[in-house]
């Protein structure tokens, strides 16, 4: 059997890539620490061996390690976060962040980023924030670990799957406020950086490029460019099925019902509208079938029953 050390996998993949120490390790360590981390002579948290891993393409989840009771305990209060932010639980979720900052060390600025981006995606919720402070939590959590990050030049570094999130999230904030164009621009660079710099099998198991396909697809909806929203979707269509991210699903078959309706065919329109009410029933999900039994009413007259 091939052994490989962890050092050895990471430094063998950034000579690979033609990057130096410095592009991959910026706000995650200092240049010396991934210089010991690759000649074997420091043993990294696990938090930031997966951070490097990401940044360089890689998954992570190949790589095991004994961790600390504190560690156990960081990633217990993360996941129980996002818990709290999915299911709309925001004071417990704001509770639980006080409890993380309270256990974490100073240079754990990985888990500063998860903390601000957590905060934003809380205040959402409950209107806590405005817009304006949500987007710049979101933009001080990028700056954590990439402090000369910029919207206009996001292919200029390299980034965790964290990162790409906070990008997207950034995106869709510029979405809410009406600012599509920006959004879009912003998609368009990190569609593009996700293509580059993240291996098929690290796609397949993070589902950041369905995401964000969906997310894009949906914008382009918005400002009525109807071909090129059918060819996102169509792709992201793809995706799901080939990966597995069946989430995203029913989204890219409404996107292409509402376009090909605008684009004048249809037939196509009323079979996609079709397509997507049985995925959104299947996926018991009452908000979007509502939504959309309420378009396919306005624009095809098509009726479909309540469940």
């Amino acid at each position: 059997m091939e052994v490989f050390f962890i050092g050895e996998y990471i430094k063998n993949r950034r000579e690979a890539l033609h990057l130096t120490q410095e592009q991959v390790c910026d706000g995650i360590c200092d240049s010396a620490t991934l210089s010991r981390i690759e000649n074997g002579r420091h043993t990294p948290s696990r938090t930031k061996v997966n951070a490097l891993l990401q940044r360089l393409g890689l998954p992570e989840s190949q790589y095991y390690a004994f961790i600390s009771k504190n560690e156990l305990e960081v990633e217990a209060l993360k996941k129980e976060i996002v818990g709290c932010s999915v299911t709309d639980r925001v004071q417990e979720g704001f509770d639980k962040i006080a409890k993380l900052e309270a256990i974490i060390s100073a240079d754990d600025l990985l888990t500063r980023q998860f903390i601000l981006r957590s905060k934003a995606a809380l205040g959402r919720i409950d209107g806590r924030y405005s817009i304006q402070e949500q987007l710049n939590l979101l933009m001080e959590a990028i700056h954590v670990t990439i402090p000369h990050f910029s919207l206009d030049q996001i292919q200029k570094f390299l980034y965790t799957f964290d990162e790409a999130k906070i990008i997207n999230q950034i995106a869709s904030y510029y979405s809410g406020i009406g600012q599509h164009i920006q959004a879009i621009a912003i998609y368009q660079q990190l569609l593009q950086y996700i293509r580059t710099h993240y291996q098929e099998v690290s796609i397949a198991g993070n589902g950041i490029l369905p995401m964000v396909l969906h997310n894009y697809a949906r914008e382009l909806d918005l400002v009525k460019q109807y071909e090129e929203s059918i060819k996102v979707a169509k792709e992201g269509q793809q995706v799901c099925i080939r990966y597995g991210h069946y989430q995203f699903l029913p989204g890219f078959i409404a996107f292409m019902a509402e376009c090909y309706f605008f684009c004048g065919d249809l037939q196509k329109s009323t079979d996609y509208y079709l397509q997507a009410y049985y995925l959104y029933r299947a996926l018991d999900n009452q908000i979007s079938l509502s939504d959309l039994r309420a378009e396919a009413k306005e624009h095809l007259g098509l009726e479909f029953p309540s469940v």
